[in-house]
């Protein structure tokens, strides 16, 4: 059964929202926690961290320019590294270190968090579009309507009033961060801190809220090691002072659509980095707890270039996609109007929460191992004497462990679309009208090729029904049923059409049978979301 609407939380219900510190504080915090690291470094470490930043730095600026001050502290940072004095260089990586902690922070503002939540729930479309302020009155949607929030929401409402949470969701849209932000407000769940590429700031209704709503700015054009590791400061410095944190475990958007694997583990590493300074300071309410949340959109803006990304193979070359749908205003305003008006369109699943090492939490915030055994997670970090003991090699494995209970709870968790199920069926026909082909050539086949019978397709749901019985579910029960509100669906959200009826050749009995025309690669990347299940 898919999750019923949840009712309204009382204000009363909610956990207080956080504090949040000026970008002075928390340049001069990072500023801190890097001179900590640099400190044992020896000189030639040093250098080559900041001969590997103004490398980069160099070439960055010249493609895109930057701010005048900044160019200099680079520049000065580049006339360090001729006399190798270590104090010089130490200054001119803090400098850097300082400027990029104010790009990176955006304080929240308890204000304009109320007055969102109070013109919600039509802010949510027109906060997507929006050009001037008054237009973000004028929605005339109402998300709660369209949106399924399930999970264990009264343990989550208690344990973020006493600890850290970190959520964890899978990523397929840049939609996805607005509507988690409602999903959280729905849930009765405090605000969370996330980053957002620069890219997203551009729309300045957007950027305008983003940047008062605990949004932090990541520019990904910056790939020197400084950057990242000061990004990693970032979110250990703001889990510390118990700012709930959201980011995303895949990275990117999912280019092929498939659910989320192969997790990096930098930023997931920071919760554990944070519960241990915790820990080690005696600072109250330490723990931090990781929340996998799996989101279901049965149809995503950006497909169409997400998959072509993902077959040329270029997504580790393009880390950024500048022209992808999302950047056309109007097509995002489309896109968003329609989707909204769709029954049940968009489901949000929080998982179980789990301690740093992977174990689950039950509810009275008591870590069990896999056997349902209550466990001390301090035992983890610390000795007898109870004193955090410092492991980056221990600190990796729990860190990996997390990550697999990730990807177990998205494949779990995942909401099984009428979109997802019939693009399964259509691509397990094309491929047994084609043996033999794999799935590049699968997805160049020429128009006339791509037709598939409709009872194959049906017969192939049927045949998938079986597998995800185990799975949540929406859509009509019956094969029939769910391949026409696929069709229907994909009829009128891309400029191709993914799945649409043809004509066939008459049959020898006079009748003619019902086929499909699929656009393979559509198909392919909606299909993707249940490339688990076997064949």
């Amino acid at each position: 059964m898919p999750p019923a609407p949840i009712p309204p939380v009382k204000p009363s219900e909610r956990p207080a929202l956080f504090d949040s510190p000026s970008a002075d504080v928390i340049a001069v915090a990072l500023v801190q926690r890097a001179r900590r690291r640099l400190g044992p470094l020896p000189d030639a470490a040093v250098a080559d961290l900041l001969a590997d930043t103004v490398f980069h730095e160099r070439r960055r600026l010249e493609e895109s320019g930057g701010d005048a001050a900044y160019i200099a502290a680079v520049e000065n940072a580049a006339n360090t590294l001729r006399d190798m004095r270590r104090g010089e260089m130490d200054a001119a990586l803090e400098a850097i270190v300082a400027t990029y902690g104010r790009e990176i922070h955006n304080p929240f503002s308890p204000r304009t968090y109320k007055f969102a939540t109070r013109v919600m729930p039509g802010v949510l479309t027109r906060l997507l579009t929006a050009s001037r302020g008054r237009d973000l009155l004028l929605g005339d949607v109402d998300p709660s309507s369209r949106m399924r929030v399930d999970g264990p929401l009264d343990r989550l409402r208690r344990m973020a009033s006493t600890s850290t949470l970190i959520l964890a969701p899978t990523h397929v849209s840049n939609l996805d961060s607005p509507l988690l932000g409602y999903a959280l407000y729905a849930a009765g769940l405090p605000p969370f801190a996330y980053g957002a590429g620069l890219n997203l700031f551009s729309n300045p209704a957007m950027g305008f809220f983003m940047k008062r709503l605990g949004t932090y700015t990541v520019d990904r054009r910056k790939r020197n090691r400084l950057y990242k590791e000061t990004l990693k400061d970032y979110s250990i410095e703001i889990l510390r002072r118990h700012c709930h944190s959201l980011f995303f475990p895949g990275g990117t958007r999912s280019r092929s659509g498939r659910l989320e694997r192969h997790l990096k583990k930098g930023l997931l590493g920071t919760g554990l980095a944070a519960w241990q300074e915790n820990l080690a300071e005696g600072r109250p309410h330490p723990d931090v707890f990781i929340v996998p949340c799996t989101l279901s959109i049965g149809l995503v803006l950006e497909a169409e270039t997400l998959i072509a990304d993902s077959l040329a193979e270029e997504g580790k070359q393009r880390y950024i996609i500048q022209d992808d749908e999302f950047a056309d205003s109007r097509q995002v305003a489309s896109f968003v109007g329609r989707i909204m008006r769709l029954d049940a369109a968009v489901h949000v699943v929080f998982g179980e929460p789990m301690d740093i090492a992977g174990n689950r939490v039950d509810e009275s915030g008591t870590s069990l191992d896999p056997h349902g055994r209550p466990v001390d997670r301090r035992d983890y970090v610390c000795d007898r004497d109870g004193r955090v003991i410092r492991d980056e090699q221990r600190d990796h494995v729990y860190t990996e462990r997390v990550a697999e209970r990730l990807s177990e709870a998205y494949h779990r968790d995942f909401v099984v679309q009428p979109t997802h199920l019939a693009a399964w069926a259509a691509w397990e026909a094309l491929r047994a009208r084609h043996q033999g082909l794999d799935t590049w050539r699968l997805v160049r086949l020429h128009p006339g090729a791509r037709i598939v019978d409709r009872a194959a397709v049906l017969a192939n749901i049927e045949r998938a029904s079986k597998g995800i019985a185990h799975l949540r579910r929406v859509g009509p029960p019956t094969a029939e049923g769910v391949l026409d509100e696929a069709i229907t669906r994909f009829a009128s959200f891309h400029k191709k059409r993914a799945m649409e009826p043809v004509s066939g050749p008459v049959n020898p009995d006079g009748s003619t049978p019902d086929r499909l025309k699929l656009d393979s690669e559509l198909i392919l990347y909606y299909r993707n979301r249940l490339d688990w299940i076997k064949a």
